[in-house]
């Protein structure tokens, strides 16, 4: 089995018509059902236990890439993520810890269940 994963997706997509921009929050809820969370704007990542998940998972990112954007997918082991730095303000924040766990739920679970939406999810409806 190969090593476990974090996978980061960084993306620039054009925002100026309406066309774009829904373009732009296609691409950026199929990272949320892919199972991606927010780390910054533009900025997703995803762990993954076993790195050969990546081979089902980069034509997907790359085949919703809007003609007009651009995405970059960066693979990072465990001690690569850990030892990143991390910044709020001035004072340094230790980087996510590995999930200890996967738990696949819907977010009508989540909700009936009266837990918070995962980190970088929102409510909302989708199309």
């Amino acid at each position: 089995m190969a090593d476990p994963v974090w996978v980061l997706v960084m993306f620039d997509f054009p925002v100026l018509t309406k066309a774009q921009r829904r373009e732009a929050n296609a691409y950026r809820n199929m990272l949320y059902d892919s199972g991606f969370s927010q780390v910054q704007f533009s900025i997703y990542v995803k762990y993954l236990i076993n790195a050969t998940g990546l081979r089902a998972l980069v034509p997907r990112l790359k085949g919703q890439v809007p003609l007009e954007g651009e995405v970059r997918v960066l693979r990072l082991t465990d001690e690569q993520w850990a030892g990143m730095f991390r910044y709020y303000g001035a004072r340094e924040v230790a980087p996510e810890e590995r999930p200890s766990q996967m738990l696949l739920i819907t977010d009508a679970e989540i909700a009936a269940r009266g837990l918070e939406i995962p980190l970088g999810r929102k409510r909302g409806k989708r199309k």
